[in-house]
């Protein structure tokens, strides 16, 4: 990541204590950047502290409007957003629309969409009071691009990301902040690869497995790394004419 130099920079990463938040974490961190992540365990921010000492950790439940407002308003001024965090029992439950129910979509729009809006909100209220322009980044993916069976309630909160990313862009731009999503397939995380793992046992699950595979062009999923180095380049001054942009980092899945 030597290509990116955020020294001076205050990032916020949402979902930052694993998978792919932990590894943008890493990366903003490796590129200068003071870094705060949020996650609702303790235990789980406390492992990621021992692991990055430079690391500032908030632990709170993104689900709660009030309590989450008042963390990232004490966190002070922030010139990158990442907005990773997402609840993705969903996609496990795979549940028929017909019997979704509210509290499963209740908790998909809380995480998935409100969240989102709720730090975006504050974080870029602070930005457009200091003129100083910044970076946002919204966590998507191909499910708010595409619908899947099954997981109703997190296609329609991350469709719901991908238009939020518009009107955010639409109405900050003017103030120099820009606003991008990215929209993976699915990505090899530990929590990504324990499920397949699962899947593995049912042998109609692993053929589902290899029939998605045959569906993305170049033959695999995405790696964290494809994220991350997406997400690093969108926060840059390398990206500075885009923005309101719906970015797949897909193995091609969507031409397919």
């Amino acid at each position: 990541m030597a290509a990116y130099d955020f020294k001076g920079k205050r990032a916020l990463v949402t979902g930052g204590s694993r998978g792919i938040g932990k590894a943008i974490l890493k990366a903003l961190v490796e590129a200068g950047a003071e870094v705060f992540a949020v996650a609702k365990t303790q235990a789980s921010l406390d492992k990621l502290k021992s692991e990055i000492l430079s690391v500032n950790i908030i632990a709170v439940d993104l689900a709660d409007w009030e309590t989450t407002r008042q963390a990232v308003e004490k966190v002070g001024n922030i010139d990158l957003l990442v907005n990773n965090a997402a609840d993705l029992d969903q996609i496990r439950g795979m549940a028929a629309f017909v019997d979704v129910t509210k509290a499963s979509l209740d908790k998909s729009l809380d995480i998935n969409l409100k969240a989102a809006f709720n730090v975006s909100q504050i974080v870029a209220r602070d930005m457009i009071k200091r003129s100083c322009g910044g970076a946002i980044i919204n966590m998507s993916s191909i499910a708010g691009l595409r619908p899947t069976v099954g997981a109703s309630p997190y296609n329609i909160s991350k469709a719901g990301i991908d238009m939020m990313t518009k009107v955010m862009a639409l109405e900050l731009g003017p103030h120099n902040i820009r606003v991008n999503t990215i929209s993976p397939t699915a990505v090899n995380t530990e929590r990504v690869a324990e499920h397949f793992e699962q899947m593995k046992q049912n042998p109609e699950m692993q053929t589902k497995i290899q029939e998605s595979l045959k569906r993305h062009p170049l033959g695999k999923f995405t790696e964290m790394s494809d994220v991350v180095n997406a997400t690093m380049f969108l926060l840059s001054d390398k990206a500075s004419m885009i923005t309101g942009t719906i970015l797949p980092v897909d193995s091609g899945y969507l031409v397919s």
